[in-house]
């Protein structure tokens, strides 16, 4: 009943919906035979003409009877085919949305005059906002965040929200999987996400949001994808870019330390040269893009209160602060080579160097305020990792019509070091430990795409095979007085297989468009634990799953249209949640992964409607999903003073809500963005047991919310080549399985002016301007309560400049 008003009002709001944007460069092409001897005829007229009759350009056919004709915009065309001697033959076509070929099949003419019925063709096509499945937004768009990471570009564009671990949310959802051009890689994580405050703004083009995904994508991701294209000029000849942004951040204090710690990190420099360069031939076009990224950074300034429920309440009062210096490195380079027509060959590799040092105080206070122990860490960890692709692709006759193959090998090697001092203040005494990880990562990936145009769509088929194999070993150095759990410590190999093959058909009319498509999944995970590990054994999970996707689309006028989405996804475990080693950031709060965690599954239905006029746009969208075996994070109490976060599957869940996405020219310098999400969250009741140290029992309770999230930007010229942003965004609370995550806001600027005919740029930014945003939450156990607020680092200026070349 709830999702039936969602999708009342969707359509009651509808006069507010988003433009499309039209085809401007459709392919049409066909064949031209004698009608009786069905032999091809060269050298053919082919004129197309409008509606209207007027002519708008021709071509003739080549000695094989093939025509082709680029430049068509979407509408209604007719095609009149002449050759002396035979009867002229005309027929209509409409050039569509969904597909940017057209094939108009094979046309026969005779030597004598005879009339061939008008036949109507519909072109399908890819295009982002007709399709309503996926946004797209261009990085130098973004300008309050130029000069930082992609994870800070993030949290400024619509229907996305960032946690306080640096995950990606859509929709209310963590679940996102995110690729880099469209491949999944070691940087970003392998159906998950990681790694995305490593990769330098500067060496973006746009970001996609994929809400809705094909077949043609893999299956994880519930909440959609997240694709990452990075920078690469195809123009002829030498062309480039090169910039340069500096910034400081922690400019005010949030929330003093509590006495007797190190300081914070405060006006905190941020260095970002980038260079961008091509040079294209006939033939070959050779790119390489690199950037550099260092900071230093106040990553964690938390305050949390833990309350005990025993005879004599007892609380502890800590803070947790991070300081952090990191250098990133990050080179793309490759070639584009074209040996002919036909076939087109792309080799590349992506480099990322990232590095970072924390030194970490954690201090615990009693309720009288005395200090009970101080713990103090210091951390250096190294990420390389290598990405390389070979891209196949070879087109055959037909425009459109092609097959194109891929693979991929990416390489991370992760080592960190580890050391920390316990000190306890009654009675008086000192620990030392280290912990260290080594893991080498390898993923092995390839991919068939084979496309068809057909007279009234087009057909899409292919295949995913990948291989992945993540061996790790973890050591613990017990020294003085030391807090190690030795039985955790050992190695590990996570082995990953999946095989998949997936089909789509695209149909479309004037009035209707419909794309369906199945993606048939086979996954085999096995996590291998060190035989002498004290809680887990060796596990893993498996599963062979057909995923459908459905869109059916109504054309209610050329302004205006209705979308229906339906899919079928997964959530796999990543490695890390299998981990099963603990890692001691924050001694008294244990995280853990845990093999036994099996996949997430979750199903949603949706429904969009645009509405476009000569100003701006509006879309929205009516949405809900259903999901089993939920992915998430319990705390238990484990032992005195020591609490433990493992990763376990709750039950079922569901998210239903509408989002809005608004357009407006408001004045002829004055352009406002705004996305608006509002959905209702629900956890059923739930047990689990949390293995570590033996068998702890939680009991979640059922658990409804109202949440959602606000972001306006108002663009506005304010000189000659100058352009303002102001960004403002709004996070309302929403629910965890085990508690809840408070309402948090922030404000953002940022102004940019070409100079040098336009060519160069300079911008100044700043972000959290008012320092407002803090990640407050709230965790609820059987034994305990948590109540935390983290004053991270969030208010940083940077100013910059950049020239093309």
């Amino acid at each position: 009943m709830q999702l039936k008003k969602l999708f009342s009002l969707a359509i009651l709001i509808s006069t507010f919906v988003s433009a499309f944007a039209q085809i401007d460069n459709a392919v049409v092409s066909g064949l031209v035979r004698h009608v009786q001897s069905k032999e091809p005829l060269p050298y053919v007229n082919v004129i197309v003409t409008d509606g209207g009759g007027s002519f708008l350009t021709g071509t003739i056919t080549n000695e094989k009877g093939v025509f082709t004709i680029e430049g068509l915009s979407t509408g209604d065309y007719s095609v009149k085919v002449s050759y002396i001697g035979y009867s002229e033959q005309v027929l209509t076509f409409h050039v569509g949305r969904l597909n940017s070929f057209l094939d108009l099949g094979t046309i026969v003419l005779a030597e004598s005059a005879t009339e061939l019925e008008g036949v109507t063709v519909t072109a399908a096509r890819v295009e982002v906002s007709s399709k309503m499945d996926k946004k797209t937004f261009a990085i130098d768009d973004n300008l309050s965040q130029q000069g930082g990471s992609v994870l800070q570009v993030m949290q400024n564009l619509p229907g996305v929200t960032i946690d306080r671990d640096g995950k990606i949310f859509l929709r209310g959802s963590d679940k996102v999987t995110v690729l880099i051009d469209g491949k999944q890689t070691a940087i970003t994580g392998m159906g998950s996400q990681s790694g995305l405050d490593n990769i330098p703004a500067s060496a973006i083009a746009s970001i996609e949001i994929i809400n809705n995904p094909s077949a043609k994508y893999d299956a994880s991701g519930m909440a959609g994808i997240v694709n990452i294209v990075f920078k690469k000029d195809q123009e002829f000849g030498w062309n480039g870019k090169a910039g340069l942004t500096l910034g400081l951040g922690a400019l005010a204090e949030k929330e003093p330390n509590v006495v007797g710690i190190r300081d914070q990190y405060r006006f905190t420099p941020k260095i970002n040269p980038s260079f961008s360069a091509n040079y294209k031939r006939e033939k070959t076009n050779l790119f390489v893009q690199a950037d550099l990224l260092y900071h230093k950074q106040m990553m964690k300034n938390e305050f949390t209160l833990r309350s005990y429920n025993k005879e004599e309440e007892e609380k502890v009062y800590q803070q947790f602060l991070e300081n952090r210096t990191q250098p990133i490195y990050n080179i793309k380079a490759g070639v584009d080579y074209n040996p002919n027509s036909r076939n087109a060959f792309t080799f590349s590799t992506l480099f990322n160097y990232r590095e970072y040092t924390d030194l970490g105080d954690i201090p615990y206070d009693d309720a009288n305020g005395d200090r009970l122990r101080l713990w103090q860490y210091f951390e250096n960890e190294v990420n390389q990792t290598l990405f390389a692709t070979v891209t196949h692709k070879h087109s055959f006759n037909q425009p459109g019509h092609s097959l194109v193959s891929s693979f991929n090998y990416s390489f991370r090697r992760k080592d960190e070091v580890f050391y920390f001092t316990n000190r306890q203040y009654n009675p008086n005494s000192i620990g030392t430990d280290t912990t260290g990880l080594i893991a080498d990562e390898n993923i092995f990936d390839l991919t068939v795409d084979y496309s068809k145009p057909l007279k009234s769509g087009r057909l899409e088929v292919g295949t995913k095979q990948r291989a992945r194999i993540f061996p790790n070993n973890i050591y613990f150095k017990p020294g003085d007085n030391s807090i190690l759990d030795l039985s955790l410590a050992g190695s590990a190999e996570y082995r990953e297989w999946l095989s998949a093959v997936y089909g789509t058909y695209i149909y479309e009319r004037k009035e209707f468009e419909l794309e369906a498509g199945i993606r048939l999944e086979y996954a085999n995970v096995d996590y291998l634990v060190d035989p002498n590990h004290s809680v887990y054994s060796s596990t893993g999970f498996d599963y062979i799953d057909p995923f459908p996707n459905v869109r059916a689309t109504w054309l209610i006028n050329d302004n205006s249209r209705l979308s229906l989405f339906y899919n079928r996804r997964v959530d796999r475990p990543s490695e890390k949640d299998l981990r099963t080693f603990p890692t001691y950031a924050s001694p008294e709060i244990l995280v853990m992964g845990n093999p036994n965690l099996q996949p997430q599954f979750t199903q949603s239905v949706e429904l969009g409607y645009r509405q476009s006029w000569e100003s701006g746009y509006l879309y929205t969208a009516a949405y809900h999903r259903m999901s089993t075996n939920i992915l998430t994070k319990i705390v238990t109490e484990v032992a005195l003073n020591l609490l433990a976060q493992v990763n376990q599957n709750a039950d079922k869940g569901q998210n239903t809500g509408i989002e809005l996405v608004l357009n407006q020219q408001l004045t002829s310098k004055i352009r406002l963005n705004a996305n608006g999400n509002i959905y209702r969250n629900s956890i059923g009741a739930f047990t689990i047991v949390n293995a570590y140290p033996n068998n702890v029992l939680f009991i979640g309770k059922e658990q409804t919310i109202i949440a959602g999230n606000a972001k306006v930007n108002l663009i506005a010229k304010i000189f000659k080549e100058t352009e303002l942003q102001v960004t403002g965004i709004y996070l309302a609370p929403d629910i965890i399985p085990q508690g809840k995550i408070l309402a948090r806001y922030s404000i953002d600027a940022g102004l940019t002016k070409k100079i040098q005919n336009g060519k160069g740029e300079l911008f100044i930014n700043a972000s959290d301007i008012l320092n407002t945003l803090v990640m407050r939450y709230e965790i609820e156990g059987t034994t305990f309560n948590l109540v935390s607020d983290d004053y991270y680092e969030t208010q940083v200026i940077r100013i910059g400049y950049q020239y093309r070349f």
